[in-house]
């Protein structure tokens, strides 16, 4: 992406009508990644705006169908038609990688087929380095933006998941690792709203991936057609927590379109491509974080990302840094995610805990930051009316019980 590529891009991001969807799409795979991780900063966009970018997660363009029949007779491995009885030509939806169809085996299994577009890979990546290039003079001017916005840790969170979804195996193996660790956890953590659709490797590769077709409805849907409890989403959240915070092995990726009620009311994770590892002082320390504010502890709140930083601050930065939290947590207990957004909060505290204390969040430590951001950015759609904290607090104390956190 060029300069006045990005220019014309974050204008129609940041713009007050809506935004040219169809141009965004053209400009390449990272302009759509891009906007996937605006439509989830209602801080930032207004509701409306997040709505519209909303639909780059399953309603992107689509292949013609003589080139769907092509990709797969050129990629799919040998002996996949043997298995086909049906074929929908018809798109089930449509992401910025591949696109889904609806088929049925000749054993009569109903399946998705997942076709990967024409090669993003050589596109994406030079997009990337134009990226990276005008990041590094932006930091070089303003270095605080390294630690602070972190730009170039976001494009590159954003190239490492990108590279591996296009390589549909890492979608098996991400199921599998996610899987594994929830039968790990079953004693301990039991998750039992939690399942993984069934994949075919035989019929899978790079290009290709076939998996069971879940009936029910993606969490997007569910939130346009105002059917999300709010059980459900305390219940996503202890899932996801567990996975984020108890263990630092998540799903990376998991916004409203990658996640399945299904007809039995369980959660589905779907698109497993892009796992994240967390590191462990940044992850914990944003667990004992949230655990001391469901509390109303603000001081030993601040205390836990202290130890994100490399060494203490002195006396006067840690007096300093706490003085600005208090000002940013005033009341912030009494008040419902509409009223301030959590996302906002946080890269406040972000940037007070790196220009007052010294922390450094790292580029690892993206990845748990924008899944929170998904959360909030789905209870401001759906529940604006809740006090997030203090609505974890029982998922966060069952994650300290359960998942052993003294441990670590």
């Amino acid at each position: 992406m060029r300069l006045l590529t990005f220019l014309r891009f974050y204008r129609e991001i940041r713009k007050d009508g809506p935004a040219d969807l169809d141009w965004i799409q053209k400009q390449g795979l990272l302009a759509v990644k891009l906007s996937q991780i605006f439509a989830l900063r209602p801080d930032m966009l207004s509701i409306e705006k997040c709505r519209q970018l909303q639909k780059m997660y399953r309603n992107a363009s689509t292949i013609p169908s003589e080139d769907v029949e092509r990709i797969l007779k050129e990629k799919a491995p040998s002996g996949f038609y043997d298995s086909i009885a049906w074929f929908d030509e018809e798109p089930l939806a449509a992401a910025s990688v591949g696109q889904v169809h609806r088929a049925t085996l000749t054993n009569g299994e109903e399946v998705v087929i997942k076709v990967v577009k024409a090669d993003h890979k050589e596109r994406f990546h030079k997009d990337v380095k134009r990226m990276m290039r005008m990041m590094r003079l932006a930091i070089s001017l303003s270095p605080k933006l390294r630690r602070v916005g972190n730009p170039l840790a976001l494009l590159r969170h954003v190239e490492d998941y990108t590279t591996r979804e296009l390589d549909l195996r890492n979608e098996i193996k991400g199921g599998a690792d996610l899987e594994s660790i929830q039968e790990e956890l079953s004693e301990d953590f039991p998750m039992p709203k939690l399942r993984f659709p069934k994949y075919y490797p035989e019929m899978s590769n790079e290009h290709v991936l076939v998996s069971e077709f879940v009936k029910g409805k993606t969490l997007e849907e569910c939130i346009n057609d105002e059917s999300l409890p709010w059980d459900y989403l305390i219940e996503l959240f202890r899932i996801h927590g567990a996975y984020m915070f108890g263990v630092g092995t998540f799903h990376g990726d998991l916004h409203p379109g990658n996640c399945i009620v299904d007809q039995d009311g369980n959660f589905v994770f779907i698109d497993n491509g892009a796992i994240c590892d967390a590191p462990r002082n940044v992850s914990l320390s944003l667990f004992n974080f949230f655990e001391e504010l469901s509390k109303s502890n603000h001081d030993a709140a601040f205390e836990a990302l202290l130890a994100i930083a490399g060494q203490r601050p002195s006396d006067d930065r840690v007096e300093k840094f706490k003085s600005r939290m208090q000002e940013i947590y005033e009341g912030f207990g009494e008040k419902s995610v509409g009223e301030q957004s959590l996302t906002d909060i946080m890269m406040k505290t972000v940037r007070t805990a790196v220009e007052d204390a010294g922390a450094d969040f790292g580029e690892e430590g993206f990845p748990i930051i924008r899944s929170l951001m998904y959360m909030d950015g789905l209870v401001i759609r759906t529940h604006p009316e809740v006090k997030l904290i203090a609505e974890m607090g029982p998922s966060l104390a069952e994650f300290r019980e359960g998942l052993d956190m003294e441990w670590y």
